[in-house]
């Protein structure tokens, strides 16, 4: 394949998985923002890391898609203002199957889905969803997960307000 080509190959990807990103917005406005600066976050990062073009795209398309499997959680829990309780908790942790079987039928979307699988995973194996630890993680998922967790603590959530300290000077 041409340059040129894989060029335009990566945009047309682009630009779908931000449509697909826009359609999720109309959804829950709060997931579809947040994705957005998550995925943002991630292209600077994997640009420190010197990741190849590859990788760089692979795990920016993934940062846009990692919520997506939220499409899947039933709204009186996604908009849900209060605490999630026990059982509520326990589908909303389903989000990363749930994208996981989204994006895995798509051929090319392999690698992009087991970054989505995995992006709630930690490195001491207690995440989820398969409790997997240390470097088995993906690269991808371990930037994720970095990411999404500033956007969390930077952002109000429906259920809280942002963990930010005052400034002291």
């Amino acid at each position: 394949m041409s340059k040129k080509k894989k060029v335009d190959s990566l945009l047309l990807y682009h630009d779908l998985i931000f449509g697909i990103v826009t359609a999720l917005e109309a959804r829950d406005e709060y997931t579809a923002s947040h994705s957005i600066r998550v995925s943002d976050m991630t292209e600077q990062i994997c640009c420190l890391l010197n990741l190849s073009e590859e990788e760089m795209e692979t795990i920016h398309i993934a940062a846009h898609l990692h919520d997506i499997g939220k499409i899947g959680i039933e709204d009186h829990i996604l908009r849900k203002s209060g605490p999630l309780n026990k059982g509520e908790w326990l589908l909303m942790k389903q989000h990363p199957v749930i994208g996981y079987e989204i994006l895995k039928k798509v051929e090319r979307f392999e690698l992009i889905a087991a970054i989505v699988r995995h992006h709630h995973e930690r490195w001491d194996g207690m995440g989820y969803p398969d409790g997997i630890k240390g470097k088995a993680i993906p690269l991808g998922s371990r930037i994720i997960a970095i990411t999404d967790s500033i956007d969390a603590m930077l952002n109000d959530r429906q259920y809280r307000k942002k963990c930010l300290r005052k400034n002291v000077e």
